[in-house]
């Protein structure tokens, strides 16, 4: 059993010093355990809140609790005391004398002092070992190590059969209490142990080591009958590819590209060339480096089943600096879809020159490669390697040369002995996909006459010719008629209304055909006047090929329309020609878009029927493809279905390949954040392909977005929601995971009509808000994260609560300008912006080298005084990469049990003046709260802001929570509160967020009384090398308020009873 002392405070202390004051602290001491509290300067009504665990031996035992006065040059003065006899809390209610007020005494019968005043305690026995022993929060799997040691250590741990037998493993915990009950116990365990309990274990030890022989020998033989079995290498391969789990493509390794090339081979022919055990590959290639004793062990399932792995040894050959040595691989399988390969080798040579301190990790990725001319299929190898070190060492810089030197080396034998047996491929031989599919449109050019005949082969034309021809030969059959009426000589007007009519149908069928042939005329001036016009400059390219239409909407009396397509991209327009009388028209063009500096993010297509020069031209259909939704390869040949009442009544569609690349190669992404760095004013830094890829995972986005800044913000709804703000080339997005509720979405830079900054309110909790206005009908997909929506049907964003405002605005705007605005409106932007103060520039350069400064510090929560030294940890930290967004893992941070019921321990959450005493007490200042608004059934939520006091962090940096409250499932009186925190103003503040849980339920065995746990998780939003110190930190930092606000909350308690 373990007793609990939680000493909460005293009062009316004597002054013990000439300055009128003291220095109180208390010790503890059960028996030969000694504990002592911090002290308190100068108060005579000090307050500790700390808590003290004992183990008890014997329950005739006393708990002495002294309070001293401390004295830095003599002797500590004494105060007083209290003694608690054991068996009077073992013997009382709930076996706990709850939080009571005891009245210290003297040490003799003529003390100094009458009055040494009261102390406020918590004494009480914990029925739960395990919660108040708790792991260590900094290594999860060491703790569990060390706390399995603990069980297991006796000397019954040799047999491993034991530990399947709960009855036994009960004996083993139970034996070690059961002499430890009294001091003769303890006597006899000392005469007794070396004698019968050695002897008695010595004969378990030996039965149990001859039945374990005989089972492993067992085990040996049936495992020996397995292995000896073969499996053929493709069955496992085919079983692999079943179990396939959609796993991409890893990106190549940081160590860099050492072998990158096509070949003419199938990708499961060269995967088994290079890597099945039939293959002579591994014996030639060992042959050409001089390796020897080469030993390759059989693929086989790994214990999870999941990956093929296996095992080959040889004996490196020696080099001018190092003698020959025995290396070690192991070959994993990483993903296998019957089309890529991907094989993990991790290479270790523990008797090389500080070779237990690193492996070496060579990744190989075949992939299928564009196809032959031939039609054959052809693969790309592509082999990329990192060192990884699993220790420190000054030799880190050598070992690296000495390795890429390696390395290369022999890869290039690698590549020389592919080349032997399977053909290089070169690109310009085989062609891009994208030449080769546009290679096979063959345009059609009909002759004019021909067009002319289709055109003008409709029955408006062939009646008035007709009609034309009849009234010709009419006039030339006919006398002249005699002037009568108003007739005079050169007028001769219809004599009857007969005549009439006739002179009418015959002008409007004249009007017609003058019509026909004036649209007939424009027409062919238009005609393919953007195909084939090659794209200039460098940059991104776009190229879109028009092939054919399908059902689309006839609008013309004749039945049919004469459709051409309108190509919409940056500002750019492309027009393909017009074809006439056609429901299905085939095209064959291709239209390409100059060189573009900035990513495109969409194209938009629309159909229109033409009708002469001076008619607008009647819309048969619209699509927008847009480039971040879509797979650049899927849209190498697809078809899209058009939108529009007329599009979608007769279901038409496009047929369109479209092909984006990059004549610029691998440094667009540099020159971007360059011309970036000039708007923001910051350097921004270069994201690791790791990163971009989990950024393009969390949005879905395509290979080629990339990641320029992200920061932790506020999303303004009814309720704000802790999240963060990714900013890349073409979207802003928002992601969110508070409570294991996800909201995520994005909208495009172009969408954004307009961008404000509103000033703080109370319910920014005091930071500005950027508003982002949408232009009407664009981000439908964003709605349910935007604030409003105007008559028009714009959508609102609102953001705020950022920890670097200044610098996130002007990154914002500076994205904005670049993509949305027009060059007459960045024009008046800039020269509204030049009309602002240089003092509101000087003020954001001050606070950006304040945050520079912060950044270089170590502490993040509670700073702790670190020296100099440590501090400088940071100077040559990394800025932070994105690490992506996962579930957080929640560790038990604190538990205690209070005396308490647990209705009154929620008064800590109920917005109460309790709850606001409680903060205050335990740091927190300025403290304010929104109410509880129920999220659903049962389950409410509400925002906390609060500021640091300078004992719990010297930068008294801010804090903004989340907290939500629901009952516990199937426990009556129960509650669970989860929190999500973000620190504003400390260091590293936006690296990480902070969630916690606290559970607190009626304690079982208690009349009044509540089990309170607490776990916390952190949630890393970027990689620093400081993570397991700022953990411990942060872990610290939230033990000590804890015990504040329990211990707090107890006297409250105390004072309204």
């Amino acid at each position: 059993m373990q007793l609990l002392v939680r000493v909460i405070e005293a009062k009316n202390i004597p002054a013990m010093d000439p300055n009128g004051f003291s220095d109180p602290y208390v010790k503890l001491q059960l028996g030969k355990q000694k504990s002592k509290s911090k002290v308190v300067k100068k108060c005579l009504n000090p307050s500790w809140c700390e808590e003290f665990t004992f183990k008890v031996d014997d329950l005739k035992d006393e708990l002495l609790i002294s309070v001293l006065d401390e004295d830095k040059y003599f002797n500590d003065d004494f105060v007083g005391q209290i003694k608690v006899p054991i068996s009077h809390v073992f013997e009382a209610k709930d076996k706990s004398l709850g939080t009571a007020w005891y009245t210290l005494q003297p040490r003799n019968k003529k003390p100094k002092n009458k009055e040494c005043g009261e102390i406020l305690l918590t004494i009480c026995f914990s029925q739960n070992n395990a919660l108040l022993d708790l792991p260590s929060f900094s290594d999860p799997v060491t703790s569990s190590r060390k706390y399995a040691d603990t069980v297991l250590d006796s000397p019954l741990r040799s047999s491993p059969q034991r530990s399947f037998s709960p009855k036994r493993s009960e004996e083993v915990l139970l034996l070690p209490k059961e002499e430890k009950t009294t001091f003769a116990g303890r006597i006899a365990q000392i005469f007794n142990k070396n004698v019968d309990t050695s002897s008695s274990v010595s004969s378990v030890e030996a039965n149990d080591a001859s039945d374990l022989l005989e089972s492993d020998s067992m085990v040996i033989e049936n495992t020996s009958e397995e292995q000896s079995a073969p499996v053929d290498f493709e069955e496992l391969i085919k079983s692999m590819e079943v179990r396939d789990q959609g796993v991409e493509v890893p990106n190549p390794l940081s160590g860099g590209v050492v072998l990158d090339q096509l070949y003419a081979i199938a990708p499961p022919e060269l995967n088994s060339m290079l890597f099945s055990p039939d293959s002579t590959f591994l014996k030639s290639l060992s042959d050409i480096q001089a390796s020897t004793d080469l030993q390759i062990g059989p693929w086989k399932f790994d214990e999870s089943g999941e990956s093929l792995k296996r095992v080959v040894t040889y004996i490196k050959a020696a080099s001018k600096m190092i003698k020959a040595l025995k290396a070690t691989e192991e070959h994993t399988y990483l993903k296998i879809d019957g089309k890529s390969f991907v094989v993990l080798s991790t290479v270790s040579t523990p008797d090389a020159p500080y070779g237990k301190t690193f492996k070496v990790e060579i990744l190989y990725c075949i992939t299928p490669g564009p196809e032959q001319p031939s039609g054959e299929q052809s693969s790309q190898l592509v082999v990329s390697w990192r060192l990884n070190f699993s220790q420190s060492t000054m030799m880190k810089g050598m070992i690296e040369s000495g390795a890429r030197q390696g390395i290369k080396e022999n890869f290039e034998q690698y590549e020389n002995l592919i080349s032997q047996s399977v053909k290089p491929l070169d690109l310009k031989d085989v062609g891009s996909e994208k030449d080769q599919l546009l290679a096979s449109l063959q345009v059609e050019r009909p002759s004019d006459w021909k067009l002319a005949i289709q055109y003008f082969a409709n029955f408006t034309v062939v009646s008035s010719v007709l009609m034309g021809l009849y009234v010709l030969v009419h006039i030339w059959m006919a006398m002249p008629s005699t002037i009568q009426g108003l007739e005079f000589v050169g007028l001769d007007l219809p004599d009857s209304i007969g005549e009439v009519i006739v002179c009418g149908v015959l002008v409007l069928q004249g009007k017609r055909v003058l019509e026909l042939m004036s649209r007939f005329m424009q027409a062919r001036v238009q005609k393919g006047s953007d195909h084939g016009i090659k794209a200039q400059g460098d940059g991104w390219l776009l190229t879109v090929a028009l092939i054919e239409g399908s059902n689309l909407a006839a609008v013309d009396s004749s039945g049919f329309s004469d459709p051409y397509v309108v190509f919409t991209c940056n500002g750019k327009i492309r027009t393909s020609s017009i074809k006439f009388q056609k429901s299905e028209p085939l095209w064959n063009e291709i239209f390409e878009f100059d060189a573009m500096e900035d990513p495109p993010s969409v194209l938009d297509v629309e159909v229109f029927d033409f009708d002469g020069p001076f008619d607008e031209a009647q819309s048969l259909g619209r699509a927008e493809i847009n480039f971040l939704k879509s797979n650049i390869s899927d849209l190498s040949d697809i078809w899209i279905p058009l939108q529009g009442k007329l599009a979608q009544a007769c279901q038409s569609k496009l047929h369109l390949r479209i092909f984006l690349n990059n004549s610029r190669g691998g440094n667009v992404v540099k020159d971007y954040l360059t011309k970036m760095e000039k708007e923001v004013g910051k350097k921004i830094k270069l994201r690791s392909p790791q990163t971009n890829s989990a950024f393009q995972k969390l949005f879905g986005l395509p290979p080629e977005e990339f990641l320029i800044n992200d920061f932790a913000c506020h999303l303004k709804r009814r309720m704000p929601l802790q999240g963060r703000l990714f900013l890349s080339a073409r979207i802003i997005g928002f992601h969110a995971d508070l409570f294991g509720h996800k909201t995520k979405f994005f909208f495009l830079w172009e969408d954004i009509e307009e961008i404000q900054v509103i000033p703080p309110t109370l319910s920014s909790m005091g930071s500005p808000i950027i508003n982002m206005t949408l232009r009407p009908g664009r981000g439908f997909d964003a709605r349910h994260g935007a604030r409003t929506q105007d008559s028009e049907g714009r959508l609102k964003f609102h953001f705020h609560s950022f920890v670097s405002f200044n610098v996130a605005h002007r990154t914002i705007m500076a994205l904005w300008k670049a993509r949305a605005l027009t060059p007459e409106q960045k024009v008046l932007i800039i020269e509204e912006e030049s009309e602002a103060s240089v003092v509101q520039t000087s003020e954001e350069d001050s606070i950006a080298k304040t945050h520079q400064a912060a950044d270089e510090e170590l502490e993040a929560g509670k700073s702790l005084p670190y020296e100099e030294s440590e501090a400088k940890i940071l100077q040559s930290e990394e800025s932070g990469s994105f690490l992506g967004v996962e579930d957080v893992k929640m560790s038990m941070a604190y538990s205690s049990i209070l005396s308490l019921p647990t209705s009154f321990f929620m008064e800590l959450f109920r917005g109460s003046e309790i709850d606001r005493r409680v903060m205050e007490r335990a740091g927190c200042l300025n403290y304010s709260h929104s109410p509880w608004e129920s999220e659903k059934p049962d389950v409410y939520q509400r925002q906390l802001y609060y500021k640091f006091d300078k004992s719990i962090s010297r930068y008294r940096g801010e804090v903004t929570s989340t907290q939500q409250k629901s009952r516990l499932p199937g426990k009556n009186g129960g509650w669970l509160i989860e929190e999500v925190m973000t620190l504003h103003g400390v260091p590293l503040g936006d690296y990480f967020t902070l969630h916690l849980r606290y559970q607190v339920e009626d304690q079982a065995s208690r009349s009044v009384g509540c089990s309170v746990q607490v776990y916390l998780g952190v949630g890393w939003l970027k990689y620093t090398r400081q993570q397991k110190r700022i953990t411990k930190n942060i872990l610290s930092n939230l033990q000590d308020r804890l015990k504040v606000m329990f211990s707090v909350l107890e006297k409250e308690y105390v004072s309204g009873a």
